[in-house]
Protein backbone atom coordinates (compact mmCIF):
# COMPACT_ATOMS: atom_id res chain seq x y z
CA UNK A 1 0.00 0.00 0.00
CA UNK A 2 1.45 3.34 -1.04
CA UNK A 3 0.91 6.24 1.39
CA UNK A 4 1.69 9.76 0.25
CA UNK A 5 2.32 12.03 3.26
CA UNK A 6 0.55 15.38 3.58
CA UNK A 7 1.42 18.41 5.69
CA UNK A 8 -1.83 17.83 7.61
CA UNK A 9 -3.29 14.35 7.91
CA UNK A 10 -6.44 14.29 5.75
CA UNK A 11 -9.81 13.41 7.23
CA UNK A 12 -10.56 11.10 4.30
CA UNK A 13 -8.50 9.04 1.88
CA UNK A 14 -8.98 7.17 -1.39
CA UNK A 15 -8.32 3.42 -1.50
CA UNK A 16 -7.84 1.64 -4.83
CA UNK A 17 -8.50 -2.09 -4.84
CA UNK A 18 -9.31 -4.94 -7.21
CA UNK A 19 -12.74 -6.54 -6.91
CA UNK A 20 -13.57 -10.23 -7.34
CA UNK A 21 -14.17 -9.71 -11.06
CA UNK A 22 -10.67 -8.26 -11.47
CA UNK A 23 -11.81 -4.68 -11.99
CA UNK A 24 -10.25 -1.71 -10.24
CA UNK A 25 -12.45 0.25 -7.85
CA UNK A 26 -11.87 2.94 -5.30
CA UNK A 27 -13.60 4.03 -2.15
CA UNK A 28 -13.43 7.19 -0.09
CA UNK A 29 -12.86 6.26 3.54
CA UNK A 30 -12.97 8.48 6.63
CA UNK A 31 -10.28 8.23 9.30
CA UNK A 32 -12.80 6.38 11.52
CA UNK A 33 -13.06 3.65 8.85
CA UNK A 34 -16.50 4.56 7.51
CA UNK A 35 -16.80 4.23 3.74
CA UNK A 36 -18.21 7.51 2.44
CA UNK A 37 -18.36 6.65 -1.26
CA UNK A 38 -17.51 3.79 -3.62
CA UNK A 39 -16.82 3.81 -7.34
CA UNK A 40 -17.91 1.76 -10.28
CA UNK A 41 -15.51 -0.85 -11.66
CA UNK A 42 -12.77 0.14 -14.12
CA UNK A 43 -10.91 -2.25 -16.42
CA UNK A 44 -7.73 -0.20 -16.20
CA UNK A 45 -6.13 1.04 -12.98
CA UNK A 46 -5.25 4.29 -14.75
CA UNK A 47 -8.96 4.95 -15.28
CA UNK A 48 -9.62 4.62 -11.55
CA UNK A 49 -6.68 6.92 -10.78
CA UNK A 50 -7.97 9.47 -13.32
CA UNK A 51 -11.42 9.39 -11.70
CA UNK A 52 -9.87 10.05 -8.29
CA UNK A 53 -7.86 12.98 -9.64
CA UNK A 54 -10.99 14.42 -11.26
CA UNK A 55 -12.88 14.20 -7.98
CA UNK A 56 -10.01 15.84 -6.12
CA UNK A 57 -9.90 18.74 -8.56
CA UNK A 58 -13.68 19.25 -8.94
CA UNK A 59 -15.16 18.38 -5.54
CA UNK A 60 -13.94 21.44 -3.62
CA UNK A 61 -16.13 23.73 -5.72
CA UNK A 62 -19.10 21.39 -6.05
CA UNK A 63 -22.48 22.55 -4.86
CA UNK A 64 -24.97 20.38 -3.00
CA UNK A 65 -28.33 19.87 -4.69
CA UNK A 66 -31.09 18.63 -2.40
CA UNK A 67 -33.70 16.71 -4.43
CA UNK A 68 -35.51 15.31 -1.40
Amino acid sequence: MEHIPHAKEPEVHFEIYKDKAGQFRFRVTATNGNILAASEGYKQKASAVNAIERIKSDAAGAETIDNS
